[in-house]
């Protein structure tokens, strides 16, 4: 699918393009400063009235044989087309004086405006002569070069399309295309795309061969990773050899190998992208991977990086192929650049940032970690903010460069999760009952098989205002904190069941009032 897409750019592509280009006849660059007797403006004026159709009209500027009267908007709508073929005319070279150009060695009478190359060996000129008429002074192609249009016509490698086609097909439309070339232009692009798609699946399975005997991963998976890029640089090539069916005038063509030359472009900087994507994949699977933590987090960062550098790259390429000034881009991007950098020093500081945290390592996406404050799991650690989305599923976004000077609280990272409680007793607990209890409590903790037993503590430490206060101090060994809650479930109730054993109870917050009576001698 993104093949196709980018094969309909490229068709669009050439409209685009001819924006900026000369105007829309196939053969003329407009002149303004040509005296209307010129060869220049006769010529023009011809180019214009084959381009609107009106071969009739054209046909006056033919010196035509008087048995050729009949014959002559045909002559004229064929010499258009050899002109058209053969020739683009660069009406700034050709003399826009009355009497043409003195200078030339020929007759003062006549100037010659091109040479059709034709079989022949020498090249056939095309010439035109002044003639004084009722409508005043012009010049019209001579004799030699009216008898010469069907030899030259007879040669054209599209005559059949020019023979067959209705003449609205063969007028030129945008970018110097035939409206008929504008139609077959897509019908050729698909027939291209799907012959580059049998040539690419034919390619994959050879290269497939290929990686299958070599015992590293990364050429498997850059292949799988390359059909969308292949495809579309087989269709190119198949387009390259089927665009000189269509028969394009100079203009046209080069607009067509503009365009392609874009689409080349296109596939290298996309095979690039996949590249950094398999290269990102690959070390992340690595040994050094795991052996280096930080690279889940840099890895992808610095992926984000590459492309990022890689898509500024394919931009500039593609504007220095369409003909924009490259290098006073990359001046103007060197002085915008200097200010940029004035006012993004946040952003440049948000990334220099992100690259601190993913070789530090002071958390990683998924961990759970606290703030000044914030809770919750690291969702994204991006160029320019990580994300944190807390208990209440809301979404905290924390730019990296104020990250970087907080406190961070990592939950992931610890070993073993603390458990700590005061357990209060009834004041009717014996001594005995006491020390029952406290045996009892350090057995359940001490006989659990997550428990840390480096430091278990169960101590009495006092008389409080209602109880009689044992405190219970250990770290189980896991780091899961659902985990962590099954275990301290399973120790309370143990904790239940020692007191109940030892006959004692829990006590909860109680208050004792003492009335003291007064008589009246008292007072």
């Amino acid at each position: 699918m993104r093949a196709l897409l980018l094969l309909a750019a490229l068709v669009a592509a050439p409209t685009l393009v001819a924006q900026q280009a000369a105007p829309a006849d196939g053969a003329v660059a407009h002149a303004q400063d040509a005296a209307p007797g010129s060869p220049r403006a006769s010529l023009e004026r011809y180019l214009e009235l084959g381009r609107d159709g009106r071969y009739d009209d054209a046909a006056s500027y033919l010196d035509l044989a008087s048995g050729q009267a009949g014959a002559g908007p045909t002559l004229a709508r064929r010499l258009k087309a050899v002109l058209d073929h053969y020739i683009w005319f660069e009406l700034g070279g050709i003399s826009g004086e009355p009497q043409g150009d003195l200078e030339d060695g020929l007759p003062p009478d006549i100037e010659q405006v091109g040479v059709i190359p034709g079989g022949a060996a020498v090249p056939d000129p095309v010439r035109m002569r002044r003639v004084v008429g009722p409508a005043g002074e012009r010049w019209i192609f001579t004799t030699s070069t009216v008898d010469s249009i069907d030899r030259w016509f007879d040669e054209l490698p599209n005559r059949w399309t020019l023979e067959l086609l209705p003449p609205v097909l063969l007028r030129p439309g945008f970018g110097d295309l035939l409206w008929w070339q504008w139609l077959a232009l897509p019908l050729l692009a698909v027939a291209a795309w799907l012959v580059g798609l049998v040539l690419s699946r034919v390619s994959g399975m050879g290269l497939n061969r290929l990686a299958a005997r070599t015992a590293s991963s990364w050429d498997d998976l850059l292949i799988a990773r390359m059909n969308g890029p292949l495809t579309l640089a087989w269709t190119l090539a198949v387009l390259f050899v089927l665009v000189p069916l269509l028969g394009l005038v100079g203009p046209a063509e080069s607009l067509i190998h503009t365009s392609l030359r874009v689409g080349l472009f296109l596939v290298f900087f996309w095979a690039l992208l996949r590249s950094v994507d398999v290269l990102g994949a690959y070390l992340l699977q690595s040994p050094w991977a795991v052996h280096y933590p930080a690279s889940r987090a840099l890895v992808p960062l610095g992926g984000r990086v590459v492309k990022a550098g890689i898509l500024g790259m394919a931009v500039i390429g593609v504007l220095g192929e369409l003909g924009f000034s490259v290098t006073s881009l990359v001046a103007g991007l060197g002085i915008g650049g200097l200010a940029l950098a004035l006012a993004a020093q946040k952003t440049g500081e948000n990334l220099f940032a992100a690259f601190s945290i993913g070789i530090d390592q002071p958390f990683r996406v998924g961990d759970f970690v606290s703030v000044e404050g914030t809770q919750g799991h690291v969702e994204t650690i991006g160029m320019r903010s990580t994300r944190i989305r807390t208990l209440d599923r809301t979404l905290v976004t924390v730019p990296n460069g104020k990250l970087v000077e907080m406190n961070i609280e990592t939950f992931a990272a610890r070993d073993r999760i603390r458990f700590t409680t005061k357990i209060g007793l009834t004041y009717g607990t014996t001594a005995a009952q006491m020390r029952q209890i406290l045996d009892g409590f350090e057995q359940v903790l001490r006989g659990h098989p997550d428990i840390w037993p480096d430091n278990v503590i169960v101590k009495f430490v006092g008389f409080g205002e209602s109880s009689m206060d044992v405190e219970v101090l250990c770290w189980f060994q896991t780091s899961d904190f659902n985990a962590f809650r099954e275990d301290r479930q399973e120790v309370l109730l143990g904790f239940m069941d020692v007191v109940e054993k030892a006959g004692s109870d829990f006590a909860f917050p109680t208050r004792t009032v003492h009335v003291v009576s007064e008589t009246a001698g008292g007072r």
